[in-house]
């Protein structure tokens, strides 16, 4: 959950819209003429709010030190791209999971969850120059034509919605408020829907143009062995065949196609932004690793927010999502749902919650079924119960929401199921909103943050060893991944080892 930023200000991000007059247009990165619906006009517009909401929903590390180094890796690889009507743009994005895309106006992200990955500027580059193909090679116009649609999609993090069968509202309205949370929430990640053959494209161009930036195209088949040792140690097994409705290549595939490609590539290498790989790793020196506390943070069913001072308890057993628009917890049925997220500043919830009920208007589909003033603890709170009815063949919703103002913000708790589900979990509903309160101190204090560390090995040190000395975090196993290394595989003496360090978690300041 965002700190004292807006969660509301935007609703779940959008795939990009079919937009733009069929034309037909010279592909950048082919030199042959397709078809394509989307004008580069309109490309860009889209882009650009894109952009606005990636920042918004997903969040976007601010260190102007590693921000300007992963914009000159970008930027020297962008340099030999093929489409020169895009300006380039590289930012990190503030999520724990290996990720990138690119926006299909130049805008390419890199999480911080990859760059804790990577072990060599060369990797890095190779990455960024997938992306920068993607958009040179036009892949978004080249699927909207084809009417798959791609661009921004949600992953599923959280789909109680569908499961109770609701409608969505209109943004803002209460009844959308109530029901949407679960759809607003599923944006904690972003995937491009390319084609498998897009992927493969965006592979060999990719490395060519690293090749001609003077950089070592093998960076990829390496970060993408590192990407597939990962994905085995947290998923438990290894990602041999791509699924039905999966569209990217294996990733043992993809390593072995790249590393032919590699071998096959002429290239003449050039001094890099970083010097070697001590002044690399130099710069992924501090970075966040895992979930951020400004996010908040679970302890079992408990949920803790250090930035905005508050704790409360979700129902045990149930499935707990924490996102930047808010938090949620989901019944094991999947039939009711609880979310809290922020209403917006301002002290007073009876204020808040007129405003809400306002925006029903002469829906007769909801019923208020009574209103009510009350405190918890010592925050002035109002509580609405309601009665929905979605549609014809879909169940009656009972929708509980509790507005509750605190040091300058109004909360909402919107607690929502099935009729019968809702008296079933009437209790556990219930608890939710009365055990929201202000940290204690030995709670504050049990809030951590990870951080990334480089460590020299002494002579004769094993992994084990380093890890124990350092306070490691990550395991064993995790740590051999993180760099790149064989499982039991010795240390030289001086070499530098990515490690994650705990310590007390300290609020940033704007």
């Amino acid at each position: 959950m965002a700190g004292i930023r807006n969660p509301l200000a935007r609703a779940a991000l959008a795939a990009l819209a079919v937009a733009g007059a069929t034309a037909c247009a010279t592909n950048p990165v082919t030199g042959r003429p397709e078809l394509v619906l989307m004008s580069r006009a309109r490309e860009q517009e889209l882009s650009r709010e894109a952009a606005e909401q990636v920042a918004a929903e997903m969040g976007l590390v601010s260190d102007p030190q590693l921000l300007d180094y992963v914009d000159r890796v970008g930027q020297r690889v962008a340099a030999r791209s093929p489409r020169r009507d895009v300006s380039y743009a590289f930012q990190v994005l503030d999520t724990p999971e290996p990720n990138a895309f690119a926006l299909p106006g130049g805008h390419v992200y890199v999480s911080r969850g990859l760059l804790a990955l990577a072990n060599a500027e060369a990797e890095l580059a190779n990455v960024l120059g997938h992306e920068i193909a993607h958009v040179a090679a036009r892949h978004a116009a080249q699927r909207q034509t084809r009417g798959v649609g791609v661009g921004l999609v949600l992953l599923p993090a959280a789909v109680a919605g569908a499961a109770l069968g609701v409608a969505i509202g209109a943004p803002g309205d209460l009844l959308g408020a109530a029901v949407n949370a679960p759809l607003r929430l599923a944006g904690s990640g972003l995937i491009a829907a390319y084609g498998r053959d897009q992927e493969r494209e965006a592979d060999r161009v990719g490395q060519a143009l690293v090749a001609e930036s003077g950089t070592d195209p093998r960076g990829l088949a390496q970060f993408m062995g590192t990407l597939e040792a990962y994905e085995e140690l947290t998923t438990g097994e290894a990602r041999r065949r791509p699924g039905f409705f999966d569209t990217h290549p294996s990733t043992p595939e993809r390593v072995a196609n790249a590393a032919g490609r590699a071998d096959e590539l002429e290239w003449t290498p050039a001094p890099g932004i970083a010097a070697d790989r001590a002044e690399f790793l130099s710069h992924l020196e501090g970075i966040r690793v895992g979930a951020s506390p400004a996010e908040g943070v679970f302890e079992g069913s408990r949920f803790l927010h250090p930035d905005l001072d508050l704790t409360l308890v979700f129902p045990e057993g149930w499935t707990l999502v924490n996102a930047r628009a808010g938090v949620a917890a989901f019944a094991p049925e999947r039939d009711a749902q609880i979310v809290l997220e922020i209403d917006g500043e301002g002290g007073d919830p009876k204020a808040a919650a007129g405003r809400a009920l306002e925006s029903l208007g002469s829906d007769t589909s909801v019923e208020v079924v009574a209103v009510e003033d009350l405190t918890i603890g010592p925050h002035p709170a109002t509580r609405a119960r309601l009665r929905a009815s979605p549609g014809p063949g879909q169940a009656p919703l009972a929708i509980e929401v509790t507005w509750i103002a605190k040091q300058g913000l109004v909360y909402r708790i919107s607690a929502v199921g099935e009729r019968a589900a809702s008296e079933r979990h009437q209790a556990a509903l219930a608890a939710v909103p009365a055990s929201f309160r202000a940290l204690d101190a030995a709670e504050r204090a049990r809030i951590r943050d990870t951080r990334l560390r480089v460590v020299e090995a002494r002579e004769g040190e094993s992994l084990a060893g380093l890890c124990e000395r350092s306070g490691n975090a990550w395991s064993e196993a995790e740590t051999a991944v993180a760099n790149g290394l064989a499982a039991g595989a010795p240390l030289a003496t001086g070499q530098r080892v990515k490690v994650a360090v705990e310590q007390p978690y300290r609020a940033e300041t704007p």
